[in-house]
C-alpha cells in the first residue's frame, strides 16, 4: 500500500544573521513560512531501501544516501520504496531537501527535534511546516500561529548559489534582530512590517549571482519583493490570488527558463484586511 506526504516550500519572510559564533557557524533571526507548493512523496514498505526521483527539477538529484531522503528513512528505522517527485528547484533557498527530509520524519511518525538536526540545521523548522521564529543557528524555534496567509510569487533564475560562499561574502557578521515582530494587526500591517525587515544574505549573493537582481526587478511590482534564504529563488507579496497568478505567468513569459509560481503561504489564522 502507498501512502503519500508533502513537503512544501520554506520560505525565509526575513533573515537576519546577528553574529558569527567562534566555531564559525552564524547567529541568525528568520520568519520561516511554507507554502502550498512543494515536492511529494509516496512511500511502499519493503525490506530493501529504493528511492526513484523523478519530477521537473529531477536531474542532479542522487537516489541514494546521499539523498537526505534515504538518510531521514534510515534515521527512522523504515525500508521500503520511496518515491521522491521534485517540483522545487534545489539548492535554491527554499528547503528542498530539508522540507523532504522533514516530511519523511513525519509521515513515518519520527518527528523528534534531535534526530531532524542531525540531518541538517534547516531539517527541524520544516518538521511542522507551520510558520515559525528560527533564531540561534537554527535550534530555537517558536511558533507563530497567527502570522496572516500571503499570496505570493516564488521565482527562480536557475543559478544555483553556493551557501557557505554566500555566508564568506556577508561583510558585517552582526546586525540587529527583527524588531516589533507583532506590532501589525491586519495583514496589510503584516506587510508593511516585512518591509521594514530585510535579508542580510540577498546583498552578498546577488554581488555572487547577478541574475538574482534581475529576478527582484522582475518582481517590482509586487508589494514586498525579497530573496529567500540564501538564494537564489525570489519572492513577491501579491494583493490577492489573481494578481498573483497573473504575475508568475507575466514573469514566466518574458523569462523562459525561470521558474515562477504562484502560491500562497500557510497559516492558522484568516487573513485581515485593513
Amino acid at each position: 500500500m502507498v501512502t503519500e506526504a508533502f513537503a512544501p516550500a520554506k520560505i525565509n519572510l526575513t533573515l537576519h544573521v546577528t553574529a558569527q559564533r567562534p566555531d564559525g557557524y552564524h547567529m541568525l533571526d528568520s520568519l520561516v513560512v511554507f507554502a502550498d507548493v512543494g515536492d511529494r512523496l509516496g512511500f511502499t514498505p519493503g525490506p530493501d531501501m529504493a528511492l526513484d526521483v523523478t519530477g521537473p527539477f529531477a536531474a542532479g538529484v542522487p537516489a541514494d544516501d546521499r539523498n537526505l531522503v534515504w538518510r531521514a528513512a534510515r534515521s527512522a528505522g523504515w525500508t521500503g520504496h520511496i518515491a521522491l517527485e521534485k517540483n522545487l528547484p534545489h539548492g535554491a533557498g527554499i528547503g528542498g531537501g530539508s522540507s523532504d527530509a522533514a516530511a519523511v520524519l513525519r509521515h513515518l511518525g519520527c518527528a523528534d527535534l534531535e534526530t531532524a538536526e542531525s540531518l541538517g540545521a534547516d531539517v527541524p523548522v520544516c518538521l511542522s511546516a507551520v510558520p515559525k521564529r528560527m533564531q540561534g543557528i537554527g535550534e530555537i524555534l517558536t511558533p507563530l500561529p497567527g502570522l496572516p496567509e500571503l499570496d505570493i510569487v516564488l521565482v527562480n533564475p536557475g543559478g544555483h548559489v553556493a551557501t557557505p560562499d554566500v555566508f564568506d561574502a556577508l561583510s558585517e557578521k552582526v546586525n540587529d534582530q527583527m524588531d516589533g515582530l507583532e506590532s501589525w494587526i491586519t495583514r496589510n500591517g503584516f506587510v508593511r512590517w516585512l518591509a521594514s525587515q530585510r535579508n542580510d544574505l540577498q546583498a552578498p549573493a546577488v554581488a555572487l549571482v547577478p541574475q538574482i537582481a534581475d529576478v527582484l526587478d522582475a518582481l517590482s511590482g509586487a508589494e514586498l519583493a525579497r530573496m529567500s534564504g540564501s538564494g537564489a529563488t525570489c519572492f513577491g507579496v501579491y494583493p490577492d490570488r489573481m494578481q498573483a497568478m497573473a504575475a508568475a505567468a507575466r514573469i514566466a513569459q518574458s523569462n523562459p527558463g525561470w521558474w515562477s509560481v504562484a502560491a500562497r503561504t500557510i497559516s492558522a489564522r484568516p487573513q485581515a484586511v485593513s
